[in-house]
């Protein structure tokens, strides 16, 4: 723990003091970033850096409610091709479909939704003619199906 400044001693020659002993002490070795160039260098100051840091680390971000959505829709199609089983398929569908179909009868904020909900039996005639694909040695599936209802 660090001493208390010592009256009488000059604060500058007290913290000089403290970093010698430290950096004597092996406390500065291995810093993450040791001999690095510090990020962002050159691009332009931004009040809220700490915040886009976090948000970044945390794998946080903000979009307006309509474009999360536009996301989801996207992530559960890439996860219902993916799906181990149909039941798999229909019930991620099922799922997205329900969120769809609440922001289609209450438009969310953010700029125009522009989607309809999934054909579920068509994504799953997709799914079993991709399984159908890699199963015989072919190409990978291309995640098709956004057909809209």
């Amino acid at each position: 723990m660090t001493e208390r400044k010592p009256p009488g001693v000059p604060f500058e020659s007290w913290v000089d003091k403290q970093i010698r002993e430290a950096e004597a002490r092996g406390e500065f070795a291995d810093l993450p970033g040791a001999g690095k160039p510090l990020e962002s260098l050159n691009t332009p100051y931004d009040e809220l850096w700490w915040v886009k840091r976090k948000m970044h680390q945390e794998g946080l971000s903000f979009l307006p409610p309509s474009l999360q959505l536009r996301k989801a829709a996207e992530d559960a199609l890439a996860a219902a091709m993916a799906a181990g089983s149909e039941d798999e398929v229909r019930r991620v569908l099922t799922g997205i479909n329900d969120k769809l179909r609440e922001a289609l009868r209450r438009p969310p904020e953010g700029p125009p939704l522009n989607r309809g909900l999934f054909d579920v039996e068509q994504v799953v005639a997709d799914w079993r003619a991709a399984r159908d694909a890699t199963s015989d040695g072919s190409s990978e599936p291309d995640g098709q199906g956004r057909r809209a209802v």
